[in-house]
């Protein structure tokens, strides 16, 4: 993590940050201390291009963390053979879409209480206020194919 946020180091909070080199040496560092060398789970970043303000990197650099922790914590049991996250990043003039996806085992419905309301947990929140702050919206799918969680910030044309 240390390397990621010297990557950072020295930018004003309007400095414009590559994505790719940015988000790739975040995900080496998470599969490094995260992943054992008897895990077979690879984090795998597709970002062809896009560049973002010093601020806007480090939210959207604790989404991706958050989410791809969540993910090698519940997304692939002890007896996974073996599994894969996915980063992805597009960006289309000022329309931009960030997704972390699993291949695991998908959401249990444990996150309904007891009188039926949804309990969102503290990553939840914490990815959802990032989400805000880049004036972007969150979207989770899961199903036994596993999970996918998209981050995206969609601007429209005024018209008249």
């Amino acid at each position: 993590m240390a390397a990621v946020q010297q990557h950072l180091h020295g930018t004003g909070p309007d400095d414009l940050i590559e994505v790719a080199p940015y988000l790739s040496k975040l995900c080496e560092s998470l599969a490094a201390s995260m992943i054992g060398d008897g895990r077979p789970i690879a984090i795998k970043v597709l970002v062809e291009r896009g560049s973002v303000s010093s601020s806007q990197a480090v939210s959207l650099g604790l989404i991706v963390t958050e989410l791809v922790l969540n993910g090698l914590k519940h997304a692939f049991p002890g007896d996974t053979e073996r599994g894969q996250i996915i980063v992805q990043y597009d960006v289309v003039g000022t329309n931009w879409k960030l997704s972390v996806s699993d291949d695991g085992v998908g959401k249990p419905d444990e996150s309904v209480g007891r009188i039926g309301q949804i309990k969102p947990g503290l990553g939840t929140s914490i990815v959802k206020a990032l989400a805000d702050q880049l004036e972007a919206r969150v979207k989770v799918l899961s199903g036994p194919q596993g999970t996918s969680v998209s981050v995206t910030h969609a601007t429209f044309a005024k018209t008249h």
